[in-house]
């Protein structure tokens, strides 16, 4: 299921550049310029998690967490060009579950907001035995068999088919796999996901060339093919 993240901020260049980002690794985005808007968007939209710019018009970030706290829930990262540690304090107090200052690498900001969405959310209760085609994956024994015969896979290959396998037709991002790996995201490293997907495609695919489990889907990720259902 798609997750929805709120930008709130007055500046909508700023916005649009991290909008960009976000769609990317497939979120949907929503936007308000001030907190008063906000509080009508999020009521709408219900977001996952909220991007907020503390100095605004009309109705600031300290102002919209007052507000938004009696109504809603989802976890909040601040944005501040402030550096007093007081402002970052009565922030928090407030409910903000982090913050980053003005001016941020965006890739920072992105591997901020998928801990907290990852430290906030229940995980999904996923089954030990997952079985999709002529692959069966034991999580608990960390075995894979395919057409009968045992698999040996590294313990990253093992993640990823077993990441892929649990979400059959789900999109993963390079960063989301990344992720799922190593528990953190690197600028740059997340090409490394295509050669551990080149290497496990090796080992579980007929003919690697033409992957009939794990489809690229170009621009966007890796995802694991849905059954295919007969026409006859």
């Amino acid at each position: 299921m798609t997750q929805t993240i709120l930008i709130v901020d007055d500046e909508r260049n700023l916005r649009d550049m991290i909008r960009v980002y976000l769609e990317q690794e497939m979120y949907h985005v929503v936007q308000a310029a001030n907190g008063r808007e906000a509080l009508y968007v999020a009521r709408i939209e219900k977001p996952d998690l909220i991007i907020l710019d503390l100095m605004m018009p009309e109705m600031g970030g300290y102002d919209f967490m007052n507000a938004y706290r009696k109504e809603g829930v989802a976890p909040v990262i601040m944005l501040t060009a402030k550096v007093d540690d007081e402002d970052k304090i009565l922030g928090l107090e407030l409910g903000a579950d982090d913050y980053i200052t003005k001016p941020f690498n965006v890739r920072e900001l992105i591997a901020r907001v998928r801990a907290v969405i990852r430290r906030t959310q229940r995980p999904a209760i996923e089954p030990d035995i997952l079985r999709a085609a002529d692959i069966i994956v034991d999580r608990a024994g960390c075995t894979v068999r395919i057409r009968d015969q045992y698999v040996d896979l590294t313990p990253s290959e093992f993640e990823l088919l077993s990441t892929l396998m649990a979400a059959p037709g789900q999109v993963f991002s390079r960063l989301d796999l990344m992720d799922r790996i190593s528990g953190n995201t690197f600028e740059g490293y997340e090409r490394t996901i295509d050669v551990h997907i080149r290497n496990l495609r090796t080992k579980i695919e007929l003919d690697p060339r033409h992957p009939k489990y794990i489809e690229t889907v170009y621009g966007m990720g890796y995802r694991f093919a849905l059954p295919k259902i007969s026409s006859g």
